[in-house]
C-alpha cells in the first residue's frame, strides 16, 4: 500500500509540505495549520486560489519484494480526484480525467529498489473550461451555476462531482487529490480484479442460485486451468467448477446451486424482516499450486420494479417488490456527506445511515450530483437493511457525447457496476438525477429547431451506452433511465417523455414554494415521491462554530453568503409566516435564535403534511391518481452548515424534521386530513398482519391540559400494508360535540391502540393556524434530568399546553427518544441517547427548552 505520508507542492513550488493519502489539498493544507476551516464564514470564496493552482502529489517507496520474481506489477490507483499526469521515475504511466474510475498501470518494466512517484494533478477548473472551449459541435448547457451558488463553469465538462462546483446547498470546492487507496500489486499467471455474487430465485424450481463472477488479469502466455470451489457452510452448500482461464483480461460465471433442504433466511429491508447474510469462501486453486481464497457475504433477496395497469386509472404502477412483498418506500435522499471525502469516515457514515434506519426509514437515494459510495456505505446499508435507489453520476444538465468522453464514462459505469452489484440494499439503478425533465421542460432554453441533437446525445448516453453496460453487467436488478421518469412510458416515447413529471407514470419530484405547505391538495397524487422538500436553518449550535458574533442574524451577509438557492431565506419567511407569527424580538441574536426555530417547526409541519398525504394515497385511486408507492424527500444529510433541505445537520445532529420523520415513517399512523368540511382519518399500515385497533380522538382546548373530551371507537381494522379510512366526521359535528369548542380554541390528536402494548405514535390535527390560535398561553417547562446506564431520562413538566417543545443541547452529541412534540399532557418522559461520553452537569448546563410561546 502507498497510503500515508506524501509530499505536496504548489504549481510554482512556493507552497510545499506533508500530505496523508488517500487525501486532498485542503484538508493537507488544513492539517497543516496553512489554512483555517473552509467551512469557517466565508472561506469558499476566500480559498478559491487553492482548486485554481496545479499541485503535484509524490514520493519514494522500496520495494518490499524482488521485481524479477514477478510476471506483472502494477500500479492501481482506486480513485484519482481527477485530472493528472501519472509518473514513476520520471517515466509517464498514463493520464487520468475520470475521479470515478480505477486507475491501473503496468510498471513491470519502470519499477526499481526504489521508486519515486509523482501524480500531477491539473486544476479541474481550468480542465473543464479548457474541454467546453474545444467542444466545438454545440453549446452544452448549462454553462454556469447561477450567481447566488458562487460556484464554477462547465462542469458537466469533467467526471467529477458534480457539486463541487456548488450546489443550491452547497459551496464549491473543487479538490484535487488522491481520494482513494492506491498500492503496487505484483503478480504470476493470474490476478482477481473483480469478485461479486448475485442471488437469483428460480420460481418454477422453488430454488436460490447464486451467480458467482469474477474476473482475472491472466498473464501466463498460455491458459491456465484449475478448480474453484465455493463453500457457504450455514447453507449446507459447497460446489466445485473446473475453469479454464484464458490469456489477457476476462470473467469466468459459476452458478452455484443453493442446497434445496437448507431454509433459505433472505434478506429484508429494515422494518420488514431480518437483513440475514451467510458466509461464504471461494478458493481458486490454479495449476502450479497458486490458491486465491476470497471471503464475503452472501445475501438472498429478489427485487422487481412492478409498472403495470392499474384498474380504474390510466397509466401503469410504479412500485417496488422484495423478495415478492409490495413495499412501501419510506426515506430520504443522500447527497454526499461532505466538500472533502477523505474526512467522511466509517463512524460519520454509521451515524448518519443508522440516523436513516432509527427514523423509520427503508431506502436512501443516493443522488446523482455527487459520489458512488464508499464500499462500507453499502456494508452498512446491507447490514441495516436501508435500500439504495443507485443513480449514475449526471444531474441537472445536458453532457457531452463525443468518444473519449463516452469512453470515460463506459469505463466508469463498468467499474462502479462491478464494485456495487453484490450489494442486496442496491434496489435499482437510474440513469441521472433530472436529465430528462431538462429536455422535456426545456430548461436550458434550447431553439426547438437545435432540440434533436441534445435529444440524440441523451439516448447515445443514457440508453446506448450507461443501460446497454448496466444489463450486461447485472441482470438481477431494474434499471430506469432518468429521474423523474414515467418508467415504460418514457421508453416507449424514445426514452424521453412530453411529461416526465405525468403523475399516472414513474416517479416525480415536487417543489412547490409559494402555496400552503399544511394544505395536502397542493402536492402530486403520484405512484411516487422521489424528491419533494423544503428548506430550514441548522441550529444555532451548528452555526456558531462557522460564524462570528456578526453574522449572527437572519439578514446578515453571512446568512446572505450560506443561503445557495434563489430568494430561499424569503421563501421560509413566507412559508413561516401563513401560520405562525414571525419573531420581533428587539435582541438580535435571540431574533436570530427564534428564526432558525421557526424554520425547522416550519420545514417538520410541511413536510410531515406532504408525507402523511403520500402515505395514505397507497391504497387508493381518486379521479385516476395514486396508489402512491414511495416517498423519499429531499433531503437527507448536509454537506457543510447552511440552511439546506436536509433533516441532519452538518455533523449528524438531528433537525426537528428528522424527529418527525420517526413518526410519519412510523410502521403504524393515524393519518387525519379535511376535504370540503370533513374530517377523515385513515390507518396506514406497514406490518404484515391485519390488525383490530381502537382508534382513540382526544379534543383539547388550548387553554386546559384537561381534556374537552375523548372518542374511542373500538374494533377498527387496520389492514396489512395498506392506508384504509378508518374515521369520518364532519368537523362542525365534532366540535359541537365537544362544548364550546372552535376551530381556533381546539386541537385534535389521536393514535391507536391494539392488543400486546401495539400503539402507534399520537398524531394531532390543527384546525387553524396557530398565529390564531385562541386561549394558548406562555407555559413554565421544566425538565429535570438523571443518568441510567448510557442513557439520560429527560422528566418535562409543563404548566399550559405546548406546541412544538423542542430540546436542544447544544453541540453535545446525541439523539433524543422524540423531539418537537405538542405537548397536551402535565409530565412527559424523554430519552437522551448520546453518541459520546457526556454527564447529568453537561446536559443539564448545556440544555434550551423552547415552545412555540417563546418565540416573542
Amino acid at each position: 500500500s502507498l497510503r500515508g505520508s506524501w509530499r505536496l507542492r504548489s504549481g510554482n513550488g512556493s507552497v510545499s509540505l506533508r500530505a496523508e493519502g488517500p487525501g486532498c489539498v485542503h484538508t493537507a493544507l488544513l492539517r497543516r495549520g496553512l489554512i483555517q476551516d473552509p467551512y469557517y464564514r466565508f472561506n469558499d470564496v476566500m480559498y478559491r486560489w487553492i482548486s485554481l493552482d496545479n499541485w503535484t502529489y509524490s514520493r519514494t517507496f522500496k520495494t518490499p519484494f524482488d521485481v524479477r520474481k514477478w510476471q506483472k506489477v502494477n500500479l492501481v490507483f482506486e480513485g484519482v480526484d481527477t485530472v493528472a499526469q501519472i509518473l514513476l521515475n520520471n517515466v509517464t504511466l498514463g493520464r487520468t480525467d475520470n475521479m470515478f474510475n480505477r486507475y491501473s498501470f503496468d510498471i513491470t518494466s519502470v519499477i526499481q529498489e526504489v521508486n519515486f512517484v509523482e501524480v500531477r494533478f491539473s486544476s479541474a477548473i481550468s480542465y473543464a473550461a479548457e474541454q467546453s472551449r474545444c467542444h466545438k459541435a454545440h453549446s452544452i448547457p448549462p454553462a454556469c451555476p447561477p450567481p447566488v451558488q458562487k460556484g464554477e463553469c462547465h462542469v458537466n465538462f469533467i467526471r467529477k462531482e458534480q457539486c463541487s462546483f456548488s450546489w443550491d446547498w452547497g459551496p464549491s470546492f473543487p479538490t484535487q487529490g488522491i481520494w482513494k487507496d492506491v498500492r503496487i500489486e505484483a503478480y504470476n499467471l493470474y490476478h482477481l480484479i473483480y469478485f461479486s455474487s448475485t442471488p437469483y430465485f428460480e420460481k418454477s424450481a422453488q430454488q436460490w442460485y447464486l451467480e458467482v463472477e469474477s474476473t482475472f488479469d491472466v498473464v501466463s502466455s498460455k491458459p491456465v486451468a484449475g478448480l474453484v470451489t465455493v463453500n457457504i457452510p450455514k447453507l449446507q452448500t459447497q460446489q466445485t467448477f473446473i475453469v479454464k482461464l484464458q490469456p489477457g483480461e476476462g470473467s469466468i460465471v459459476l452458478l452455484v446451486n443453493i442446497n434445496k433442504s437448507s431454509a433459505v433466511e433472505a434478506w429484508w429491508p429494515n422494518g420488514h424482516g431480518k437483513q440475514t447474510g451467510y458466509n461464504m469462501t471461494t478458493t481458486f486453486i490454479m495449476e502450479a499450486g497458486y490458491q486465491i481464497e476470497r471471503f464475503s457475504k452472501v445475501y438472498f433477496r429478489t427485487v422487481e420494479l412492478v409498472q403495470e395497469p392499474i384498474p380504474g386509472s390510466p397509466g401503469l404502477s410504479f412500485y417496488f417488490r422484495i423478495n415478492g412483498r409490495p413495499i412501501f418506500i419510506k426515506g430520504s435522499n443522500w447527497i454526499p456527506a461532505d466538500s472533502f471525502q477523505d474526512r467522511v469516515t466509517y463512524d460519520t457514515l454509521r451515524l448518519l445511515l443508522k440516523s436513516a434506519a432509527d427514523a423509520n426509514m427503508n431506502a436512501l437515494r443516493v443522488w446523482g450530483g455527487g459520489v458512488y459510495e464508499q464500499d462500507e456505505f453499502y456494508d452498512i446499508c446491507d447490514e441495516i437493511g436501508i435500500m439504495v435507489w443507485q443513480d449514475f453520476m449526471f444531474a441537472c444538465a445536458l453532457y457531452p457525447t463525443d468518444q473519449n468522453y463516452l469512453e470515460s464514462v463506459r469505463a466508469e459505469v463498468s467499474h462502479q457496476v462491478r464494485r456495487l452489484k453484490s450489494h442486496p440494499s442496491i434496489i435499482l439503478w437510474s440513469g441521472n438525477n433530472e436529465n430528462e425533465a431538462a429536455i422535456a421542460s426545456n430548461w436550458f432554453s434550447i431553439p426547438y429547431a437545435d432540440i434533436g441533437v441534445y435529444i440524440q446525445d441523451y439516448v447515445t448516453l443514457y440508453v446506448k451506452n450507461i443501460r446497454e453496460i448496466v444489463l450486461s453487467e447485472d441482470k438481477s436488478r431494474p434499471f430506469v433511465a432518468s429521474s423523474p421518469t414515467n418508467g415504460l412510458e418514457s421508453v416507449k416515447e424514445g426514452w424521453l417523455s412530453q411529461d416526465p413529471y405525468d403523475t399516472h407514470y414513474g416517479d416525480t419530484h415536487f417543489y412547490d414554494y409559494s402555496n400552503d405547505c399544511w394544505n395536502w391538495t397542493m402536492y402530486p397524487k403520484t405512484r411516487f415521491a422521489s424528491e419533494y422538500g423544503f428548506q430550514s436553518w441548522p441550529s444555532f449550535s451548528t452555526i456558531e462554530k462557522v460564524s462570528s458574533p456578526e453574522d449572527w442574524s437572519y439578514t446578515s451577509n453571512f446568512s446572505l453568503h450560506r443561503q445557495h438557492h434563489d430568494g430561499g431565506n424569503i421563501q421560509m419567511l413566507q412559508e413561516i409566516g401563513r401560520h405562525f407569527k414571525l419573531p420581533q424580538s428587539p435582541d438580535g441574536v435571540k431574533q436570530f435564535k427564534d428564526m432558525i426555530y421557526l424554520t425547522q417547526v416550519m420545514q417538520a409541519q410541511c413536510i410531515k403534511t406532504e408525507t402523511e398525504f403520500y402515505r395514505f394515497s397507497q391504497s387508493e385511486i381518486i379521479k385516476g391518481e395514486g396508489h402512491t408507492m414511495g416517498a423519499l424527500y429531499w433531503q437527507l444529510n448536509d454537506i457543510w452548515q447552511a440552511p439546506s433541505w436536509a433533516s441532519l445537520e452538518y455533523g449528524g445532529k438531528w433537525k426537528l424534521l428528522h424527529y418527525f420523520a420517526q413518526n410519519f415513517f412510523a410502521p403504524l399512523l393515524p393519518v387525519a386530513y379535511e376535504d370540503k368540511g370533513m374530517l377523515h382519518i385513515y390507518g396506514v399500515s406497514d406490518l404484515h398482519v391485519d390488525h383490530k385497533l381502537t382508534l382513540r380522538v382526544v379534543v383539547h382546548a388550548w387553554s386546559s391540559l384537561e381534556p374537552v373530551c375523548t372518542l374511542a371507537k373500538e374494533g377498527v381494522t387496520v389492514k396489512a400494508q395498506s392506508a384504509v379510512p378508518i374515521h369520518e366526521e364532519s368537523i362542525s359535528d365534532l366540535l359541537g360535540r365537544c362544548r364550546n369548542c372552535t376551530r381556533k380554541s381546539c386541537v385534535l390528536t389521536f393514535c391507536l391502540l391494539g392488543e400486546d402494548g401495539l400503539r402507534s405514535p399520537t398524531n394531532y390535527y390543527f384546525l387553524s393556524s396557530l398565529k390564531d390560535a385562541v386561549g394558548l398561553e406562555k407555559t413554565q417547562l421544566t425538565a429535570s434530568v438523571s443518568q441510567q446506564d448510557d442513557i439520560y431520562i429527560f422528566v418535562l413538566q409543563t404548566t399550559a399546553i405546548a406546541p412544538f417543545v423542542s430540546l436542544d443541547v447544544g453541540s453535545i452529541k446525541g439523539r433524543f427518544s422524540d423531539n418537537g412534540f405538542l405537548m397536551t399532557e402535565k409530565k412527559k418522559i424523554v430519552v437522551f441517547y448520546p453518541w459520546e461520553p457526556t454527564s447529568v452537569e453537561e446536559l443539564e448546563s448545556s440544555l434550551i427548552l423552547t415552545s412555540l410561546l417563546d418565540v416573542v
